[in-house]
């Protein structure tokens, strides 16, 4: 596990830095690595810059997410060439995006699940995503199939508003005999998102996902949701929460999609609400940050040294040094939160927006797979005496994750290039001695 910087403090990682005093953990032992796994609608993101003219003449409702017919997909796509107005064409998809993060910050497995273009033509959609997925990402369970992935347009106006169009190809056929499931039940967590139950007619996607959720809850295997867009959650907000009650461990989302599961606008009141539901909380805020909100046994609970939040929850930060657990493993469960104000607190050297989010997660998850790493290889450790969902405290995370979004808010692509920097440019050199 790669935390960002050599701080004061260590981490005692890598694993391989042995305790002499564990007689049966011997030199020879090859460690045992884990993974963790998600399912994903294949796309290929093409981002624009256009009008409000452009957005009428093809029909598009400008802020929302909308599927659109292969005819108005070719018709959409060459009008772009035309004009020249492609500014990036990406890999992409919330899951991929999450996936190949995870992998980079980690150097470490993912698998990918979805449908894949049996025959592939260089220069194809289909070549571009896998052109641009990290080598760590494992796509040999991605199901072939006869006809193209997806296609999304991010169409950017003036205001930097953003629609989105997509082309669904054949993205929604993975079928539900698809799914490994010894893959997904030895896994550290699966990962899916709200689109995935987009789906409609004859497409299977829907079914294929609560396969691998439900292998995944037989054994025991945290269900990370994103929710994507509140468009969606606001059709029917009552079905998804009893969704997420039901299957979901760990729920994503920003602020606007707090709102429209939880009812509150409030970031902090929307995580404390989905915690009746889940065992975490990750929700983005925009220019406010981070929120995180999770569960800890009183025993082992740790106040924090930073200075008391106010906020909807008053002095909300109290336990945020805690590292969270599932609710069900505490005896007496006590709510933590923790707040990550934006890395560097400014907006200059913003770029793109898009992929914050799942970049953000992808340090979650880096954090739960260290947990489970450092568990099967020391598994008497001292710090396995509580029984703990993250390797790290709620406030660790909540730093470490807003610091890897910023790495995706100044570059253009949603998918970072290489892990975090060994140390930190605009620290004093003090810091690191």
């Amino acid at each position: 596990m790669k935390f960002p910087g050599r701080r004061r403090h260590k981490h005692y990682f890598p694993v391989e830095d042995k305790d002499p005093l564990i007689s049966q953990f011997h030199s020879s032992d090859r460690l045992t690595h884990n993974y963790i796994c998600g399912i994903d609608q294949i796309v290929v993101d093409i981002e624009a810059k256009v009008d409000q003219a452009f957005l009428d003449e093809f029909q598009l409702k400008r802020g929302m997410s909308q599927v659109i017919d292969s005819t108005i997909t070719n018709a959409l796509y060459d009008r772009l060439k035309r004009d020249k107005l492609v500014e990036y064409e990406f890999a992409g998809g919330t899951i991929g995006n999450t996936l190949h993060n995870y992998s980079v910050l980690a150097d470490d497995r993912s698998v990918l699940l979805g449908v894949m273009s049996e025959n592939i033509n260089i220069g194809s959609y289909a070549y571009r995503f896998l052109c641009n997925t990290s080598s760590r990402v494992d796509l040999n369970y991605l199901q072939p199939v006869d006809g193209p992935i997806g296609r999304c347009f991010t169409l950017i106006d003036d205001t930097g508003e953003r629609t989105f169009a997509i082309s669904a190809g054949l993205m929604n056929y993975l079928r539900p005999e698809s799914i490994d499931k010894a893959l997904v039940q030895n896994s550290s967590a699966l990962l899916i998102s709200a689109y995935l139950m987009r789906t409609q007619g004859d497409e299977t996607m829907t079914e294929a996902t609560m396969q691998a959720v439900q292998y995944a809850n037989e054994a025991g295997v945290p269900v990370v949701l994103t929710l994507g867009t509140k468009f969606l959650i606001e059709q029917d907000p009552t079905w998804w929460a009893e969704f997420v009650e039901k299957y979901v461990d760990i729920l994503a989302m920003n602020e606007e999609e707090g709102e429209a599961i939880t009812g509150f606008s409030d970031p902090l009141l929307a995580a404390d609400k989905a915690l009746d539901w889940v065992d975490l909380v990750i929700c983005t805020a925009g220019a406010r940050g981070m929120f995180m909100a999770g569960y800890v046994e009183e025993s082992f609970k740790r106040e924090t040294e930073h200075p008391l939040l106010p906020g909807a929850i008053s002095e909300f930060n109290r336990y945020e040094y805690s590292r969270a657990m599932r609710k069900s493993e505490c005896e007496n469960p006590i709510r933590m939160y923790t707040h990550s104000a934006p890395y560097m607190g400014e907006h200059d050297a913003i770029k793109n927006t898009n992929g914050a989010g799942d970049c953000a997660l992808a340090a979650v998850l880096h954090d739960l797979s260290a947990n489970v790493y450092h568990k099967l290889n020391v598994p008497n450790s001292a710090k396995h005496e509580q029984n703990a969902f993250t390797y790290s405290s709620l406030a660790q995370i909540s730093k470490y994750a807003n610091r890897a979004s910023y790495e995706v808010l100044v570059q253009h692509s949603p998918r970072l290039s290489r892990g975090l920097p060994e140390r930190e440019d605009s620290l004093e050199q003090a810091y690191w001695d």
